[in-house]
């Protein structure tokens, strides 16, 4: 016996927002996948049942399907459930583009269907370093690339969302929250209280100063949110993502004794305001950063029923994370199994040095599997929440590591197949470049989480620009974590050198994904390129886009200057075609997603690389700029001669470049 799901199959109303928002999505799912009249009338309904266990669900497919669950979260699950299973609606449908070609039924053979349970019980995304969708909309709804985020979450599974950073989190945490998510805060927000400084912008952030005030603060943010679920994070760092005690003039807290000190207490504090207003609340606290050097050095206290959650260094592996040239290897991941336990975790990084936001988590699933299974056998499974960014540059990853929070293991060889069959019709092609891609990627270091992001290609350089044009006898700081403080130029060689020792395997790569697109055709062609093809455009055109810089800063050292503006024009010409390729990954809805890509900000690294040609040009020019323009204007025998100074307007420097470019001038 089969139900016919059709055009006329009916979904009745959910009695609370969040089901209401699940009938909502499957009823759109309906419309999108059938066409045509109904060919007859049926009903999916909703039972109660007050013994189910939380966030579980079962259907009963009979003469009527029937979703069972105890709970908000099992109907939302068991909805999205038909919708994908029954439907073929995938999980990221929207950010990876699905097309539903319409069909006019759907047979479902009666039975009982179940879903997977999780192994992680909070499990979740941080919408954390969001500037593409803050400043994206969909048709005009600012808020629509925010209710796509928080659907693909539920539709993988998840159940715990921190939706934005700092005025983001406020501003869509009700949409999370009616959507059936639990809502959580940025580390560096506890309580998800307004940030002091904002809120008192003519006082010093000092707790010492203003208990009362950040006291006021968080008391507050606890009864704006006290009728959502929430899992309250505690804890006390800076105005910023950065320690408070960076912020501190009296020298109070120089010590690590006196910081963790300060740290304990407070967290108490916070979780007795907390109690005053919430029965069984969920408590977290973060061992991030500088956090988890305190507390591994046992310089912070607090009970044993709040989680704790560790956190990866932004590249995957369980360390604390590098902070401009401190790098320290405290791990992580505790020396036994843990109770209440859990982790942050990026696929996706900001750091102003090396890491990925545009572009793919540049290391393997192999690796990523390995340390999310460690964390599982040391029971920190509580609590996971992972850094997701702007979701559609991440989503390979973001698919992995859905399945490890139902305890399956992955692997490049196999989640890249299913990830091609998933949403590239299961092309070998797709999946070998997906499955190469962290090997393609250039080592700055000998461990395994040591690959370059974007960021190292763009940030790097620009820091390369400023301290040139600062005083470019000198080195600059921000390159010390990698090249330490030798002189400018000698820093900047260590960085190209990692570009070129990598570009060979890079530049295989990207043909070998420019070959793979052509395997495809229409709109799968279209998505390939937009997703796979584009990160490894990115990749190429800055890596070589710094190589071509660092060879023009070199001539310009020596005061080969027509060398350098030159050198330096074939470098912006690079930086520019990743920017370029981003806009041509900017179709139908995707329209505008690009345009606040200020991380790396591929485009002004192209800006600042041409302010130095212009300094460049002033000092290898003559003063009436017309000598490099005689060289690439005139032909050889017209150019000493002076009747006319010049025959057109004074030319731009980049408009000099390009017409250096077009009179064939060698570099």
């Amino acid at each position: 016996m089969q139900f016919i799901l059709n055009s006329g199959t009916h979904v009745a109303a959910g009695e609370s927002r969040a089901v209401r928002n699940a009938v909502g999505i499957l009823r759109r799912d309906i419309r999108k996948v059938f066409q045509g009249e109904a060919s007859e009338r049926n009903n999916i309904v909703l039972r109660h049942d007050n013994t189910a266990e939380p966030e579980t669900f079962t259907i009963d497919v009979a003469e009527e399907i029937t979703v069972t669950a105890g709970d908000d979260l099992g109907f939302v699950y068991g909805l999205l459930y038909i919708s994908e299973k029954f439907l073929g609606v995938k999980p990221f449908w929207f950010w990876m583009d699905q097309k539903f070609a319409g069909t006019d039924r759907i047979a479902v053979e009666y039975g009982r269907y179940t879903g997977e349970r999780p192994a992680v019980k909070y499990r979740g995304w941080f919408v954390n370093d969001e500037v593409l969708i803050m400043k994206w909309n969909i048709e005009g709804d600012s808020y629509e690339p925010w209710r796509m985020v928080f659907e693909a979450l539920l539709r993988c599974g998840g159940n715990t969302v921190i939706p934005g950073t700092d005025k983001n989190s406020k501003k869509y945490r009700e949409i999370a929250s009616d959507m059936g998510l639990w809502i959580t805060q940025h580390h560096a927000e506890p309580l998800g209280a307004e940030m002091f400084v904002r809120a008192y912008p003519g006082l010093d952030p000092s707790y010492d100063e203003y208990p009362e005030l950040f006291e006021r603060l968080w008391e507050e943010a606890v009864i704006e949110q006290k009728d959502m679920n929430v899992i309250w994070t505690l804890g006390f760092r800076g105005q910023g993502d950065y320690p408070f005690w960076s912020d501190d003039k009296t020298g109070k807290y120089a010590t690590d004794e006196a910081r963790g000190k300060l740290i304990s207490e407070l967290i108490e504090l916070q979780r007795q305001i907390v109690l005053k207003y919430v029965k069984d609340p969920v408590f977290c606290t973060n061992l991030y950063g500088e956090i988890m050097e305190l507390y591994d050095a046992g310089y912070i206290d607090f009970p044993e029923d709040i989680i704790k959650v560790s956190a990866d260094n932004g590249y995957g592996r369980m360390t604390a994370r590098r902070r401009d040239a401190h790098s320290p290897s405290v791990s992580s991941m505790p020396k036994k199994p843990v109770e209440h336990g859990g982790i942050y975790y990026h696929v996706s990084f900001y750091d102003l040095q090396a890491a990925n936001h545009i572009t793919m988590l540049q290391n393997s699933v192999d690796f990523v599997n390995s340390q999310l299974s460690e964390v599982a056998a040391k029971n920190m499974t509580d609590f996971w929440v992972i850094n997701c960014s702007n979701i559609r540059p991440h989503v390979y990853f973001l698919d992995a590591v859905r399945k490890k929070w139902f305890g399956r293991e992955i692997s490049d060889t196999t989640h890249s197949k299913e990830f091609s069959k998933e949403y590239f019709g299961g092309s070998a092609a797709a999946a070998e470049c997906l499955r190469e891609y962290h090997n393609a990627i250039p080592a700055y270091g000998k461990a395994e989480d040591e690959h370059t992001g974007e960021q190292f290609y763009n940030e790097n350089v620009r820091y390369m620009v400023n301290q040139y044009i600062r005083d470019r006898s000198k080195p600059t700081g921000n390159l010390s974590w990698l090249a330490g403080m030798a002189p400018l130029l000698e820093q900047a060689e260590v960085f190209s050198g990692v570009c070129e020792s990598g570009i060979h395997k890079l530049e295989a790569y990207y043909n070998r994904c420019l070959d793979a697109a052509e395997t495809f055709s229409g709109a799968e062609k279209e998505l390939f390129s937009a997703t796979v093809l584009l990160h490894a455009r990115i990749h190429y055109f800055c890596a070589k886009g710094m190589i071509e810089f660092v060879k023009g800063l070199r001539a310009a050292m020596s005061d080969d200057w027509k060398h350098a503006f030159l050198t330096l024009g074939e470098s912006a010409d690079l930086y520019r075609a990743a920017d370029d390729a981003m806009r041509a990954a900017e179709y139908g809805v995707w329209n505008g997603f690009y345009y606040n890509e200020c991380f790396a900000d591929v485009k002004y690294t192209a800006y600042m690389i041409e302010k130095l040609m212009g300094i460049v040009r002033e000092i290898g020019d003559n003063s009436r700029h017309d000598l490099w323009y005689r060289e690439a204007v005139y032909a050889p025998e017209d150019r000493k001669v002076m009747t006319l100074l010049v025959n057109d307007n004074h030319m731009t420097d980049w408009e000099l470049y390009e017409a250096f470019k077009r009179s064939g001038t060698e570099v």
